[in-house]
């Protein structure tokens, strides 16, 4: 062989690599290819989760400012219930009070 069949040979083998790798490029680009159909499904699902995203972020909104009034109600319920508590407890102290004044008064 001499050096031009040896460079022809070689061009020849640089070619057919370069036609081989352009058309294994060209069928993975052809068969990845997403279709305008596809697109548009994508384009909608992605709209449906970006809504479904900002109603569960209300929702979350929603339930912790809900959850901080229950916090504050029970808060005030419990205050309210210690002040009653505390009230009975005195009445019940002061009747106890009132009923050994008679029983005195009334044995003497």
């Amino acid at each position: 062989m001499n050096r031009t069949e040896f460079i022809i040979a070689t061009a020849i083998v640089l070619f057919l690599a370069f036609a081989l790798g352009w058309f294994a490029s060209w069928l993975i680009h052809r068969l990845t290819r997403v279709s305008r159909a596809d697109m548009g499904e994508l384009e909608q699902m992605a709209q449906a989760l970006h809504e479904a995203e900002e109603t569960r972020d209300q929702a979350l909104t929603y339930f912790e400012q809900r959850e901080a009034e229950l916090s504050n109600q029970l808060s005030q319920t419990e205050a309210e219930l210690r002040a009653a508590m505390d009230g009975l407890r005195d009445a019940r102290h002061e009747a106890e009070e009132l009923r050994a004044y008679i029983d005195r008064t009334q044995k003497a």
